[in-house]
């Protein structure tokens, strides 16, 4: 078999993934103002810490990383389920998602 087959992708690689996975995640909560797309950055900024961890627990040989990435997609579906839940309660009552024109104050 040919050696180019075999070699590993380097963790600077993995590394760069994720910090760029999580850098289109901050730009997206920072800057849309609709809430299913600030939700979706938040669930892309949780993929991209799950990459850097799994990448991490690889290079060292341990359980740990992984185990992490376990608590976390755990937090995500518990966050999925309640943001939606909230989301589609805010949709009905105020008929917008948009955060800048949503005024929780105001009936």
């Amino acid at each position: 078999m040919n050696s180019f087959f075999t070699q590993e992708v380097p963790l600077s690689w993995y590394l760069m993934l994720s910090a760029i996975l999580f850098s289109l995640g901050v730009v997206g909560f920072l800057i849309k103002r609709n809430l299913i797309t600030m939700f979706m950055s938040i669930e892309l900024m949780l993929n991209a810490v799950n990459l850097s961890f799994v990448t991490f627990a690889r290079q060292w040989h341990t359980v740990q990383g992984q185990i992490f990435v376990l608590f976390v997609m755990v937090v995500a579906a518990a966050e999925a389920a309640v943001g939606l839940a909230i989301i589609i309660a805010v949709f009905r009552t105020r008929a917008t998602l948009a955060v800048d024109r949503i005024d929780l104050m105001k009936l």
